[in-house]
């Protein structure tokens, strides 16, 4: 059947349209070798480790997508278009209903599906093919695919990681010394110096920096400690202080680089498996309580006042001292862009893949968790809608939620999210994370 346009005149114009039909073709292919274009000009100017990283990341982005997409054809809903990117449209071409391509701006990736709420309209032969018409459980299969898939890589990751590499773990060294004392706290005081080694407490014996702090006495209690300095051993009588972190322990004031000695561990097929599990449980907690702590009150505040350039309020140096052994600035929870992530694979690849394996492993874990965030637009908001909803339906009468309603908080976690996003891309091109070397 022919679709004529507004102001056909019913007439054909073979040449006028088989004229445009090239020129869309010329430009969409032109898009597509732009794209192209773009991964080579990465392997000429960044090497052959960014495009690793690169192809590793689009990749991951194409799978959660292709989850989405297939759990939703199966569901028989209709899928109208599949594109990675966002913005203006490169290339694309169109496979029976569904159109395919590449978008400008490489933020991310979608699949649409007809129907998704309340407010969409659809035509009505098309009602039945809709998101919000099928059963909760196919509504769940398509809500969590994305990141069920991020959840299988990051196993596969990590299981090819223990096989291929195995992984390094630390262990209390019984050969450490004092590296740095703190001025002012109480080792300083007691005239403790670096290369310094404490060999008891209170009398007894202690082999490890471990066995130090577990044999220290409470805050405020005088305890004498063996010190063996240039082969000779001393006693010196100090006070505890309180921890930084624990106001409960017993705290003097002193850093040891030494105090952690690491070996590599090897696992067969079958030992990995457990293992893996294990790794995934706790990259799936460390993501889950990053996300706490960055999207709470105080973890936005600092992060604006990174973005702003504003430290937040300090102790005396003694204090600050205490609290922590790296850099004053620490990256532990900082939020990285898709820059910043590709920088850091790519850096990490260079030293080896095993590392960028593990990377990969772990931003897998994080965007699938971060995905089932119960807000809207992400997955997870779609899941609790569609849970709220099976909830309130009774037999025979299907609950259905007014969307409209939660729009207002969705435009708030998009304006969050680009705030987040934009800011986190400013910090990695000014103040880039520096890798330990």
């Amino acid at each position: 059947m022919a679709i004529r346009q507004p102001g056909d005149s019913g007439s054909s114009r073979p040449g006028a349209s088989r004229s445009g039909s090239l020129a869309a073709a010329r430009q969409s292919w032109g898009g597509l070798a732009l794209a192209v274009g773009l991964l080579a000009a990465t392997l000429l100017f960044s090497g052959t480790a960014m495009l690793i990283v690169v192809l590793a990341v689009i990749a991951m982005i194409f799978l959660h997508e292709l989850g989405h997409y297939l759990t939703a054809r199966a569901a028989g809903m209709k899928v109208t278009e599949f594109f990675l990117g966002f913005g203006p449209r490169l290339w694309s071409m169109r496979r029976g209903e569904t159109v395919y391509g590449l978008k400008a701006i490489p933020a991310g990736a979608y699949v649409r599906i007809i129907g998704m709420n309340n407010l969409e309209e659809v035509p009505p032969g098309d009602e039945h093919r809709t998101y919000r018409s099928k059963p909760y459980w196919r509504r769940m299969s398509v809500a969590v695919a994305g990141s069920a898939v991020h959840f299988c890589l990051a196993l596969a990751l990590i299981f090819s990681f223990l096989v291929i590499g195995g992984k390094t773990e630390s262990a209390p060294s019984g050969d450490w010394a004092v590296t740095a004392v703190v001025p002012g706290l109480p080792a300083d005081e007691a005239g403790l110096l670096p290369g310094d080694r404490i060999v008891s407490v209170g009398g007894a014996p202690v082999a490890t920096m471990q066995e130090l702090t577990a044999a220290l006495p409470e805050p405020g209690t005088a305890v004498e400690v063996g010190i063996e300095r240039g082969g000779e051993e001393m006693v010196r009588a100090l006070i505890p202080g309180r921890h930084p972190q624990d106001a409960g322990r017993g705290y003097i004031g002193i850093e040891s680089r030494s105090a952690w000695a690491s070996r590599s561990v090897d696992f067969g097929v079958l030992q990995a498996v457990p293992e893996t599990f294990e790794e995934f449980g706790y990259l799936v907690k460390e993501s889950v309580l990053s996300i706490g702590r960055l999207f709470s009150p105080s973890g936005l505040g600092n992060f604006y006042r990174d973005v702003a350039d504003q430290p937040a309020q300090q102790g005396s140096s003694a204090s600050r001292a205490a609290v922590s052994t790296a850099a004053a600035s620490d990256d532990r929870d900082r939020v990285v862009s898709i820059f910043g992530a590709l920088r850091i694979g790519a850096d990490l690849a260079e030293n080896g893949y095993g590392n960028l394996l593990l990377f990969l492993a772990l931003l897998n874990v994080f965007i699938g968790v971060f995905n089932m965030i119960p807000l809207l637009p992400l997955d997870g908001g779609h899941v609790v809608i569609a849970t709220y909803e099976r909830l309130r339906s009774r037999r025979g009468h299907r609950y259905t939620a007014d969307v409209s309603k939660m729009v207002p908080v969705a435009y708030a976690v998009v304006f969050v999210l680009v705030f987040v996003g934009l800011g986190a891309l400013y910090l990695d091109i000014t103040d880039p994370i520096q890798l330990p070397g």
